[in-house]
């Protein structure tokens, strides 16, 4: 499978980092990550080069790690610095890669490609998880065993959320809203407009459980490779949004290979901010409609396509896949052209004998 390499990819929230060995694996790569002394996160290729032993399954020594199995040191850049065997000379070779990891929004950011191209102002906007003076956030990770873009079609037609998430976040306005796709620049916007009609149960519970009709917005943002920003919420039918309650929820995929993906989750509430009760309604709903009915769907899909090409499967489209494709076919294109280009040899004119 082929990835974006030129991208920032998440690999961990800052919390989950601290003076220890930390490993995951993004994009195919092993990654091994821990915090130095004076805080930064380190982050490099998690195989030693000696004999491809696994260097979070060593230790921690000031900065540099040891490995477990033969005990190469190596420094927070990768180059070995120790080789206790023999005449203690360190082979040329013995380094191991490192990468560019930046925190940001309260995540760690690591850029997979050319270190030159490195672009922290790329880092999509997720300042709502540490913006405490207008959101209460509370958040997490899920494992699950799907390709990430098959997660991606998910969070980009939520016209299945009164199907898939019956009972806790679907209702009949759902089914009947109305999605608008915006293309801007390197951004799309998948937009479901939902009017006049009950709201979610679990959105009514929050509301006080309101029982009227509302208005139910779920707009989505992508930016390649898989990061999305929902704003969503209900307020009266016809009222201004700052009528009712809304939040803005982090959705970022992060592939770790062909057919896992790390799926970082956010609800950062623009209401209750000082009511935990709030944020623990947020965890158990999300618990009950992306652990609970979205993972065994996505699981199961991914089981039957196994390792075949999506598109080889000709998928039928209907109307509510617009926001989908249209993200598949940007994020291709952008893979495309990381392509090495090749060039065609030029036809050798023919002259008369």
């Amino acid at each position: 499978m082929e990835y974006l390499r030129n991208a920032w990819y998440v690999v961990a929230w800052s919390s989950e980092i601290k003076r220890e060995l930390f490993s995951r694996t993004i994009i195919e790569q092993p990654l091994l990550l821990y915090r130095t002394q004076d805080g930064k996160v380190v982050c490099a290729s998690n195989i030693c080069p000696h004999r491809f032993a696994p260097l979070h399954l060593g230790r921690l020594i000031g900065d540099q790690v040891e490995c477990g199995y033969h005990g190469l040191i190596f420094n927070s850049n990768g180059k070995c610095t120790a080789n206790p065997h023999g005449d203690c000379r360190i082979p040329a070779a013995a380094k191991i890669s490192s990468y560019i990891a930046e925190e940001r929004h309260s995540l760690v950011w690591v850029w997979m490609g050319d270190p030159k191209l490195a672009d922290t102002n790329a880092i999509p906007d997720f300042s709502c998880l540490t913006d405490t003076s207008k959101f209460a956030t509370v958040g997490g990770v899920i494992e699950m065993e799907a390709q990430y873009e098959l997660i991606t079609d998910n969070l980009m037609d939520l016209s299945h959320v009164e199907y898939v998430h019956r009972g806790i976040l679907g209702s009949d306005a759902i089914s009947r809203g109305i999605t608008k796709v915006i293309e801007e620049g390197e951004t799309l916007h998948s937009n479901r407009w939902c009017p006049d009609g009950l709201a979610p149960p679990a959105w009514d519970a929050m509301f006080g459980n309101y029982g009227k009709p509302v208005d139910h917005w779920l707009n989505m943002r992508w930016n390649a490779p898989a990061h999305m920003l929902l704003d969503v919420g209900i307020t009266p039918t016809g009222k201004d949004r700052s009528d009712g309650i809304w939040m803005l929820g982090t959705d970022i995929l992060t592939p770790s290979t062909s057919s896992k993906t790390y799926y970082f989750w956010g609800v950062s509430r623009a209401y209750a901010l000082d009511d935990p009760k709030a944020g623990e309604a947020w965890i158990a709903a999300i618990d009950g409609a992306f652990s609970g009915q979205d993972k065994p769907m996505l699981e199961a899909q991914q089981r039957v396509i196994g390792n075949r090409d999506f598109w080889s499967m000709k998928p039928v489209l209907i109307s509510a896949d617009a926001g989908a494709v249209r993200a598949r076919r940007k994020l291709a294109a952008m893979i495309e052209a990381e392509r090495p280009k090749t060039c065609e040899p030029t036809p050798t004119a023919a002259y008369p004998s």
